[in-house]
């Protein structure tokens, strides 16, 4: 798909459609700035489904901080320190701002879908950017500010290799990337609490409920794609996750949450295979 084409009929550009809105929010730099572009977007705005937006410069819009390294570069730090706990914070801070974004991006990115798909990722986007404050206000409460640690753009990495294929970008974003953060959350939320850190615990599992939800719209419009294109869901997948180089996925897997989020028994089934 052509992003660089303007509207049939030489259409202007319309700031208040909720994909223009949406843009613009993915290419705000500042987080508040971002935030509040995510919180603008109304649930009646006006929405043109097949409207294809020419891209902004500089996309996604981030803060000159965090600095981004390569994965091996992140440092791990013990749970016994407040530095540890706030190193941890900030990572899945980082997560939540590229989620921000990624929603962002998948509703002005791919045109021709329907309003259902765009009010999910909207809401989803809205979730993303809940997790992010809240994670960021915990931060703040240990003397660390988003920004202070270093952290790596995966997520994003993905998403760039994806930006012309709708079916590659639910099946190895929301379905691969993400659904990682099932697996992980209740080991996290665990190291948390054991360390003492309640209110961090209770913010993981605020952030793990949405995320099923989250997950699960990535199935819902992963399989509906592939219905319409003719294609088996499961070996559509590795045809994909091979083509893209998605990582390769290890146990233990969230079962009860990947069920939850939509992931059937032959899905399941081939992930334990690995």
């Amino acid at each position: 798909m052509d992003s660089s084409k303007t509207a049939p009929g030489g259409q202007e550009d319309d700031t208040h459609g909720m994909r223009e809105q949406a843009l613009a929010a993915l290419a705000a730099t500042s987080w508040p700035d971002k935030l509040a572009g995510v919180r603008a977007i109304a649930d009646d705005a006006r929405l043109d489904c097949e409207r294809v937006l020419a891209p902004i410069a500089g996309l996604p819009g981030r803060p000159p901080r965090p600095e981004l390294v390569a994965p091996a570069e992140v440092r791990h730090r013990s749970m016994a320190t407040q530095e540890g706990r706030a190193a941890l914070l900030h990572a899945l801070a980082h997560i939540e701002f590229n989620a921000v974004n990624l929603a962002l991006d998948i509703m002005w990115r791919f045109a021709g879908m329907p309003e259902a798909f765009y009010r999910d990722w909207l809401r989803v986007a809205r979730e993303e950017a809940l997790h992010f404050d809240l994670l960021r206000q915990r931060l703040d409460t240990l003397g660390y500010e988003y920004g202070d640690f270093p952290a790596h753009n995966g997520l994003w990495d993905m998403a760039e290799r994806t930006q012309d294929d709708l079916l590659a970008r639910l099946a190895l974003v929301p379905r691969t990337l993400e659904a990682r953060g099932l697996d992980a959350s209740p080991m996290i939320r665990n190291k948390l609490a054991g360390a003492g850190d309640a209110q961090s615990a209770a913010i993981v599992d605020i952030i793990l409920r949405d995320e099923i939800g989250h997950v699960a719209i990535g199935n819902h419009w992963y399989k509906q794609q592939c219905a319409l294109a003719g294609k088996e869901p499961v070996a559509c997948y590795a045809e994909l996750a091979a083509r893209y180089q998605a990582p390769r996925l290890r146990g233990p897997f969230n079962l009860e949450a990947r069920r939850a989020a939509g992931f059937d028994d032959d899905e399941l089934a081939a992930l334990q295979a690995g």
